[in-house]
């Protein structure tokens, strides 16, 4: 028995902004996700934030929000912001990589949340990084969900996201990276046994 405590970082996505539920897919899983006593979910949030600015910030939020009673992991949801700052794909996996060491390091458990889509004119540079953090995370070991190429042409996707500003999903969309984050190792990571709990 004991406290699991889910610190997620990342961008906007992360937050929600663009859900009218405010729930955004974190509060989505974290409603589908049990836990042994109690669960604390610390949502650290910046939009607009490159995988540069999460590199350097990361590390002394997520630190004071650790309780050594408590069963820690660390999310990295993973936004688009490193295509409109035009960072390489090599400065992208770098970025994630020294992440995901650290934590490592800390004997913190990660998960990886890949960028959903977004507008069309971004979608072959989108695919292209979401691959590049695939490849970074499995490498590691760390589990990755890829939201990119389930949704690219998934018609409720692209509906909520042409309903709202093209930038940011509504409900549907929250609930549908939501979907493909409990149903990819989501519940396995946690230890419990299936991903259909």
């Amino acid at each position: 028995m004991g406290e699991l405590r889910l610190v997620v970082i990342g961008d906007e996505l992360v937050a929600g902004a663009g859900d009218p539920k405010a729930l955004g897919w974190v509060g989505r899983v974290a409603a589908r996700t049990s836990a042994p006593d109690r669960l604390t979910t610390v949502a650290l949030a910046v939009p607009g934030e490159t995988t540069t600015a999460l590199g350097s910030r990361w590390e002394d939020e997520v630190r004071r929000r650790l309780d050594p009673a408590a069963d820690n992991r660390l999310v990295v949801g993973l936004g688009r912001a490193d295509l409109g700052a035009n960072l390489s794909l090599a400065r992208s996996r770098l970025n994630l990589a020294n992440i995901l060491d650290v934590a490592d390091q800390w004997k913190l458990p990660a998960f990886v949340v890949g960028p959903p889509p977004g507008p069309a004119t971004d979608s072959d540079r989108l695919g292209d990084l979401s691959a590049a953090f695939g490849d970074v995370a499995t490498r590691r070991r760390v589990p990755y969900v890829d939201t990119y190429s389930p949704l690219a042409a998934h018609e409720q996707w692209l509906g909520d996201m042409a309903a709202g500003d093209g930038e940011l999903p509504g409900q549907a969309g929250y609930g549908l990276m939501a979907w493909l984050v409990l149903h990819t190792g989501w519940h396995a990571w946690l230890g419990h046994p299936d991903d259909g709990a």
